[in-house]
């Protein structure tokens, strides 16, 4: 068996490993020019860490990013509205990583290189074609200098993405990203520890949210820390930006008013971080509707490619992760691709479409929300605002949904 995957991203790259591992033959087609360790940093939950380390991948996430151990949720004056430990000290298996996401994709592009060889993979390559028939499919893809091409397998995997070009074949009238109008600022930065260096903090409310925690192992005095702003602009739509720029260079006039002024936090000025950061990116928050199928006989989708969704949570990559390890175990249990891919369907996407439906409500990050409609200027008792059970059944409420409930 053949497969054929449209993107090699941390999805796409995650798929390949598996597939592989299950003993199926894989070729990847990646539109951008070369597999760079971009981006800033990202979560990887304890379920999607278990599907990594499943690859033998334990070892490289423990040399590149930190095991969180605690998650904190404050209001913009830094009172604490919710606090829990994660990973392993909250009695999971494996651990909760915070890693810069060029590194995680980094150690799983090596992984993929060394063992499906470098061949496997053609970068500058975009797939924006196929066609199937009862034995095969067969992608048409564009490289970059003008000139086309064509892969033949028994199975297309589209993992290419929010502007997936395999999902517009599918839903040629499906239209571009859906905006919220809330615009995500992100950077990361040398910075002096924090607590244990293991914490991870969101702060805000209705306004804007600030999102903190190192991504680096550990460090004397300093280091790597993720921050990220979100914040509602007053617009929304589709998106703003087109696909080349969806990671563009943010602007330091753009989000320090929605920074300055705002937060008292103990541990880290907003401002000051920002402003301590050589170069950020501006991002808007788009996901977009849930998709009735994904599965179209010998063609699929995965990750951001079927199921987008708004960065709260951390669940895109992680979401994306798991999609991979259930798509490799039916295409090794089934007796057809066809089969496999359906069953694919019927576990992932129910699972993915209310997470992405959820995040729309904001996710776990809406106890911040909550809180701050009640009391917008602070408290005295946060039980006095909302039960710790009310609190609660928002934080592990999303978690159930999310696949990571907290062990008993």
């Amino acid at each position: 068996m053949k497969a054929l995957i449209a993107g090699a991203g941390i999805g796409g790259l995650t798929t390949a490993l598996f597939l592989h591992q299950a003993g199926i033959e894989v070729e990847l087609f990646e539109r951008a020019d070369d597999i760079r360790e971009l981006g800033v940093g990202i979560n990887m939950l304890p379920h999607a860490v278990k599907a990594l380390a499943g690859l033998g991948l334990m070892p490289a996430l423990d040399a590149e990013g930190v095991r969180t151990r605690e998650l904190v949720y404050t209001n913009r004056f830094g009172q604490v509205i919710w606090q829990e430990l994660r990973g392993i000290d909250a009695g999971y298996e494996v651990p909760q990583i915070s890693i810069h996401r060029g590194r995680l994709l980094g150690l799983i592009h090596r992984a993929a290189v060394n063992r499906l060889g470098g061949d496997a993979i053609s970068t500058a390559s975009l797939v924006d074609a196929f066609e199937q028939s009862e034995g095969e499919v067969v992608a048409h893809f564009r490289r970059h200098d003008g000139s086309r091409g064509e892969a033949h397998g028994d199975l297309l995997i589209g993992a290419d993405g929010i502007h997936s070009a395999v999902r517009a074949v599918l839903y040629p009238e499906e239209g571009p990203p859906i905006w919220n109008g809330t615009m995500l600022w992100r950077g990361a930065t040398p910075w002096p520890v924090w607590r244990d260096g293991r914490t991870m903090a969101v702060a805000g409310g209705n306004f804007a949210k600030f999102v903190y925690y190192p991504i680096e192992p550990d460090r004397e005095e300093t280091r790597l820390t993720n921050w990220a702003v979100m914040a509602n602009t007053g617009d929304s739509g589709t998106s703003p930006l087109r696909p080349g720029d969806w990671s563009r260079p943010g602007v330091i006039d753009d989000v320090l008013p929605f920074v300055r002024d705002r937060f008292q936090l103990d541990f880290v000025d907003p401002a000051s971080i920002i402003q301590a950061t050589d170069g950020f990116y501006e991002y808007p928050n788009c996901d977009r509707d849930p998709l009735p199928r994904w599965s179209f006989g010998r063609v699929t989708l995965l990750g951001d490619a079927a199921h987008p969704m708004y960065p709260v949570g951390s669940n895109g990559a992680s979401q994306a992760i798991l999609d991979a390890g259930c798509l490799a175990m039916h295409l090794a249990a089934e007796p057809t691709v066809e089969a496999a891919l359906t069953r694919y369907d019927g576990e992932r996407r129910p699972a993915t479409s209310a997470i992405v439906l959820a995040n729309r409500q904001g996710g776990p990050e809406a106890v911040i929300d909550m809180v701050e409609a009640r009391a917008p200027h602070g408290f005295d008792d946060i039980d006095a605002v909302a039960s710790r059970e009310e609190r609660k059944s928002v934080v592990r409420g999303y978690a159930s949904l999310a696949g990571f409930s907290k062990p008993n």
